[in-house]
């Protein structure tokens, strides 16, 4: 690989990286329609769906992750939004609320679901994700559930959009160079479908 471009919100101060969850939740529904997955779906992928919780906190804006359980057999011990399979007779917003409940504790009533970002595929574990942003009231009362999830995660919008969190890496793949996304918090880096969904939240 060889290192990518800047990321778009290069350009802010430190002082507009603090940002309020209604800037948020404006940026989510100025978005229009989600866009579908480029090409589509990859053959056999299974309908999935995540949750992007953001509450406020002392003005600016916390995001919800999971560190899943180190003895699950695909993606251990990785960053994620809550989220999961989405089952016979379900909405994509059904399935990120049930997930987040059964993963977190969450009370999907205390959810307001105010947008839907663009679908994206995962080719390791064969699944088409539609993420949901969902504004709390307040930082949560959560309990991870030990059979999916090591820990709860409160990450704020200014650490995520730090000039020393990010990072692009172009890939080199058959078709030819592909951007990847990073990013490094205490702890923890976050890449793949979690920090594309981050990518484009932040943009």
């Amino acid at each position: 690989h060889r290192p990518g471009g800047p990321p778009p919100w290069a350009h802010l101060s430190p002082a507009e990286r603090r940002v309020p969850v209604e800037r948020v939740i404006e940026a989510v529904q100025a978005l229009g329609e989600p866009r579908p997955i480029p090409g589509g779906a990859p053959p056999g992928a299974r309908a999935s769906a995540v949750l992007v919780p953001v509450y406020e906190e002392a003005g600016e804006a916390v995001l919800v992750l999971t560190r899943r359980a180190q003895h699950l057999r695909s993606h251990k011990g990785e960053v994620s939004f809550p989220g999961g399979r989405t089952e016979p007779g379900e909405t994509a917003v059904q399935t990120a609320l049930r997930e987040a409940e059964e993963e977190t504790a969450l009370v999907p009533a205390s959810v307001e679901v105010v947008g839907e970002l663009d679908s994206l595929a995962t080719f390791s574990s064969s699944s088409a994700i539609v993420p949901i942003v969902g504004r709390l009231p307040g930082r949560p009362e959560l309990v991870a559930h030990e059979a999916e999830v090591e820990a709860i995660l409160h990450v704020s919008v200014s650490e995520l959009l730090h000039e020393d969190t990010y990072r692009e890496e172009l890939w080199r793949f058959p078709q030819g160079y592909h951007p990847l996304f990073f990013f490094e918090i205490p702890g923890d880096t976050i890449w793949g479908a979690t920090a594309r969904i981050l990518h484009q939240l932040l943009s």
